[in-house]
């Protein structure tokens, strides 16, 4: 696989998300299954459809088939995929409690794992490799799920993150990888077309939580530390944004003594946007722009600078990521039950 055959799958990716999306859009309203307004976390101005995210993971599967042949990872990929979007779906109609959502993505990590698709966790015991592996799955899958809060948010970070995925495995001779992340980023990026603030489509838990794990897979499935001995820090500068947002409204909901799935305004992103005044335009286009710059820290890190450099980049990084989150603490939210 060359570089060009991997382009060639982001940019058909792109342009079939194009044609999928509408016909989501139009079948979500048809059936009615759309997010409607509650004057509380929900404010968009009218009801907005869901399964974007069938649109999106309909878009990166053609792309994928017809660009690159299936091996053992791309098929543990798209079942695992398929399974938490299937979850996801039946969790946008609103029947699925918390316990029976987390038991499905139980069902799509253990397939994923069974696969062999995951198993690059070089740098820890063997014994430890598969709950390491089902415990960062899990994180990095709830928290693009809890990030889905505000227009074309989780879609960009998710494009950014897998772009940047798509560089390293491409920089280390893994093309599986390489063509699952750019045709990933390509759906993701189309997909922000009509995802952008306003909104006029969302990727509903169906899409969120097939992204996440999709996304999880590819971070412990790329070699990092070919080139770098501190590689293996990068996929944590490129997840930064999402992993810290749930760290951050886990910490903040225990405090209030919720449970984690409990739908607040805690998030930093929508505290960052009291912050600026409003506009989610600009919130979005502001957190976006801090995942690229975890993104570049993370790549530099694997493929580009000595190990030593990484760490300090690295370093910096996560100190501005943790004032960031320090002084979006102390701002007032109005508070929701």
């Amino acid at each position: 696989m060359s570089p060009l055959l991997a382009a060639a799958g982001f940019l058909l990716a792109f342009l079939l998300v194009l044609y999928f999306t509408p016909l989501a859009r139009q079948a979500a309203l048809r059936f009615g299954i759309v997010d409607n307004p509650d004057g509380r976390l929900k404010r968009q101005a009218e009801p907005v459809p869901y399964l974007g995210g069938l649109a999106v993971f309909l878009a990166y599967l053609v792309a994928l088939g017809l660009v690159f042949s299936f091996n053992g990872l791309l098929l543990g990929l798209l079942l695992a995929g398929t399974l938490t979007l299937l979850v996801g779906l039946v969790d946008d109609f609103g029947v699925l409690t918390p316990a029976a959502k987390l038991a499905g993505e139980a069902v799509a990590v253990f397939v994923l794992l069974r696969s062999g698709a995951v198993i690059e966790l070089t740098q820890v015991p063997s014994g430890l490799r598969w709950p390491l592996a089902a415990l960062w799955l899990f994180a990095v899958c709830n928290a693009f799920n809890l990030l889905d809060i505000m227009d074309g948010l989780a879609a960009g970070v998710g494009a950014v993150a897998a772009l940047a995925f798509g560089v390293v495995a491409l920089t280390t001779g893994e093309y599986p990888e390489a063509a699952a992340a750019l045709a990933l980023a390509g759906a993701l990026c189309g997909f922000l077309v009509y995802n952008a603030p306003p909104a006029r489509i969302y990727l509903g838990d169906a899409g969120s939580l097939a992204v996440g794990l999709t996304l999880g897979a590819l971070a412990i499935a790329i070699r990092w530390s070919d080139r770098s001995a501190a590689g293996f820090l990068a996929p944590l500068a490129i997840l930064a944004v999402p992993l810290a947002d749930t760290a951050y409204v886990s910490v903040l909901r225990a405090r209030a003594g919720k449970p984690f799935w409990h739908g607040s305004p805690d998030h930093f992103p929508l505290r960052l946007r009291v912050r600026l005044g409003g506009g989610t335009g600009r919130t979005m286009t502001t957190v976006v722009a801090l995942a690229a710059a975890g993104a570049f820290a993370g790549v530099g890190t694997a493929v580009l600078w000595a190990w030593e450099v990484g760490v300090v980049v690295l370093g910096g990084f996560a100190l501005v990521m943790v004032a960031l989150l320090v002084v979006l603490a102390r701002v007032r939210m109005e508070a929701h039950e």
